[in-house]
């Protein structure tokens, strides 16, 4: 094969891969551009759901500022611990 047959086949080689390249680089901005709309429409539910919990917090009674433990955790003034209990 001549020197100029065995440029043409480097040539046509390199350009079918500059092709495939082309090819590949375009479908992977794609997947960027798609990335980033999910990415920008989770940041947004994750800001509307925060701002919800923050109303809902705002809702909550302003429990630590009563010295009384919410009904049911309080013990009873009649029970005693079992150690001091006598037989």
């Amino acid at each position: 094969m001549s020197r100029i047959d065995e440029l043409t086949d480097r040539i046509e080689r390199l350009l079918l891969r500059h092709e495939e390249l082309a090819r590949t680089n375009a479908l992977l901005q794609q997947q960027v551009q798609v990335t980033s709309q999910e990415r920008d429409s989770l940041k947004a539910r994750l800001a509307a759901a925060r701002a919800r919990i923050d109303t809902l917090i705002d809702k909550l009674p302003a429990l630590a500022l009563d010295d009384t433990p919410p009904s049911g955790d309080a013990p009873t003034p009649d029970a005693t611990p079992d150690a001091d209990r006598t037989a």
